[in-house]
């Protein structure tokens, strides 16, 4: 009786070096199951990726729709949170690989797989971001990391190996020419980086972006939306130009990146700091994100306590470096995002935005939690209306305490003097 294959489970693409890797998985002794996640992937034919993962030599294929999850459980956190890392990245690509990870250890455990592989390279944050998901969630799994091995690397130095391989196996190769520059896609955003990208100072060609128009060629005539949340989550998007009404998370999301993207919201180009230690030049758009976002801190700004802001600034950027160097399923994250969801609770509203020439302008905003009073904030009523006690003659008071310390210190550095 033939000794059976260890199974492993293979994040697949469908792509050079995802079926290059399959086939010598399966050289290696392997018995490969192929999963494909459809996280919102543009024009991806995945009946045509499922025929090409068991041409090559795949036990099956599966495919899974991930993208109503990936919308509520992942995307919608990033939202609620404000998640941005390092001031600029909206975090595209980094907030989709626990939500494939998760997938792929499902499978792994239905099909009684030990082992997973990937395609992420040796000096990318992804090889760490997969690996750290799977072992969170399944202990006991192995990884292949084929970029990260001798025997693979010395094998496959350039494109040109790798084609060669394809074509001593008869595997197919996209016959299209190549971009110069790598692409990473779903729904939430599409990256660009490597090939000509690694010239910092060479600018994005125009016709590689897939999901906005430039600001320079978007409408001359503005449109305006009203995105409404519940306890910080979007439940509701209304285009008072059209009357276009979403109420589906996945729908609402996906109409933000259309109506974002006709007018040129969302595009960056930037330099920013691996978790490996390496810099990397990406360029991305994130449209729906970026109207999404820009909406929810304005409502914030209404309906939240002014230190409870200051704490959740703070968790806000925790949380963007744990989901960027892969940490979504660690302890430490699940007591942020708890965090979190505590302080969304009064996070209701709306808020109207224009959209323009890849701006987001804020138009107004409303809440049944508001804290803002316009009595109090009035400059035209002189206490704080019939509501609150308020003496301006108290600030005095208030203004000689908090300058006590100032005057301490401008004391010590007059004697030093």
């Amino acid at each position: 009786m033939a000794e059976s294959k260890p199974k492993l489970v293979l994040a697949y693409s469908g792509g050079l070096d995802t079926s290059v890797i399959l086939k010598w998985l399966c050289e290696k002794g392997f018995e490969v199951i192929a999963f494909c996640a459809n996280v919102g992937q543009h024009e991806e034919d995945f009946s045509a990726v499922k025929a090409k993962a068991v041409a090559v030599g795949a036990t099956k294929c599966i495919v899974t729709d991930l993208r109503k999850e990936f919308v509520t459980d992942y995307v919608f956190d990033c939202i609620k949170s404000n998640a941005i890392y390092e001031g600029r990245y909206l975090l595209g690509t980094s907030i989709a690989r626990p939500c494939i990870a998760k997938e792929m250890i499902r499978i792994a455990t239905e099909e009684g797989a030990s082992y997973i592989a990937h395609g992420a390279t040796g000096k990318g944050n992804d090889q760490v971001r997969f690996e750290m998901c799977a072992q969170a969630l399944s202990p006991t799994i192995q990884c292949v990391a084929p970029w990260r091995d001798a025997e693979f690397i010395e094998s496959f130095k350039g494109r040109s190996d790798l084609l060669a391989y394809c074509e001593k196996h008869g595997i197919p190769v996209d016959a299209k020419p190549k971009a110069n520059y790598s692409v990473d896609e779903n729904l939430f955003h599409t990256s660009y980086e490597s090939g000509q990208l690694e010239d910092a100072a060479c600018g994005p060609d125009e016709s590689m972006f897939k999901m906005t128009v430039s600001p320079q060629r978007a409408p001359e005539t503005s449109e305006t939306v009203v995105i409404e949340f519940n306890k910080g989550i979007p439940v509701k998007i209304t285009n008072k130009t059209d009357g276009t009404v979403k109420t589906d998370p996945l729908e609402i999301f996906l109409y933000c990146n259309m109506i974002a993207g006709k007018h040129g919201i969302g595009r960056i180009d930037i330099v920013e700091n691996r978790f490996v230690g390496i810099k990397s030049r990406g360029v991305y758009e994130t449209p729906g994100g970026t109207l999404l976002r820009a909406a929810h801190m304005d409502l914030e700004g209404i309906c939240m306590d002014r230190e409870v802001k200051r704490i959740t600034e703070g968790l806000s950027n925790e949380f963007a470096r744990l989901c960027y160097y892969g940490f979504w399923f660690a302890p430490e994250m699940e007591l942020i995002r708890h965090s979190l969801d505590f302080s969304q609770r009064d996070v209701i509203g709306h808020v109207e935005i224009e959209l323009y020439k890849g701006t987001c302008i804020i138009k107004g905003r409303s809440s049944p939690k508001a804290l803002y009073n316009a009595d109090l904030a009035s400059m035209d009523i002189e206490g704080g209306g019939d509501a609150f006690d308020y003496n301006p003659a108290d600030a005095q008071g208030f203004i000689r305490i908090n300058a006590v310390r100032l005057k301490t210190y401008a004391a010590l550095r007059a004697k030093d003097n």
